[in-house]
């Protein structure tokens, strides 16, 4: 378990052990997505970005979105944040290409963006709009849909409502958060949609 990181003052000691301890979480991602992490966090912990290092998606989690992901090149994420998983996803295929949306741009988005290689920063398009009304500008079809937005019931129906129609035959959709007890409204509308998987 990575221990919780608090807005105590960090020495170089502590950033250190913190680094060490997410890179032995990081074990059974793949190798490019693990070594993009380790980057990610340490900035975070550099720049003291309380926000990045508390809401992102925990590796564990990561890990098991990449593995669903395999031979998938057409993702669409509904929630980049601060663009963790975003940059996970395009680094862990060359040829995969991520369309984010979120209403909100967080301020530190950029500095992890620019750890991307250009070549996998070209493949990341990011839309400032929700993830229901991004549907509406869809030009083709995604074999991965990545649910990770507000978490509420009737926001998540909306957007899986919104994306059903845009998903290519055999695609795979993803609701971040599902079983977690802290966000119960994504499992409502996973039930209420009647999906199962």
């Amino acid at each position: 378990m990575i221990p919780r990181v608090t807005e105590a003052p960090l020495t170089p000691a502590l950033r250190a052990r913190l680094l060490a301890r997410r890179a032995l979480a990081l074990r059974g991602m793949p190798r490019r997505a693990a070594l993009f992490h380790v980057r990610v966090y340490g900035r975070a912990l550099r720049r003291g970005d309380w926000f990045s290092l508390r809401s992102g998606t925990p590796p564990r989690d990561v890990a098991e979105l990449l593995l669903v992901a395999r031979g998938r090149r057409r993702v669409v994420e509904l929630g980049t944040a601060t663009a963790w998983t975003t940059g996970a996803l395009v680094v862990d295929d060359p040829e995969r290409r991520v369309l984010s949306f979120d209403p909100i741009v967080r301020p530190e988005r950029e500095a992890y963006l620019a750890l991307l290689s250009p070549a996998a920063r070209a493949r990341v398009t990011l839309v400032e709009a929700p993830g229901a009304a991004g549907a509406a500008q869809a030009t083709d079809v995604a074999d991965l849909l990545f649910i990770d937005s507000s978490h509420e019931h009737e926001a998540t129906r909306e957007e899986f409502a919104a994306w059903r129609e845009h998903l290519a035959p055999g695609a795979v959709v993803v609701f971040h958060d599902y079983t977690n007890p802290a966000f119960p409204g994504v499992a409502q509308a996973v039930a209420d949609l009647g999906l199962t998987g």
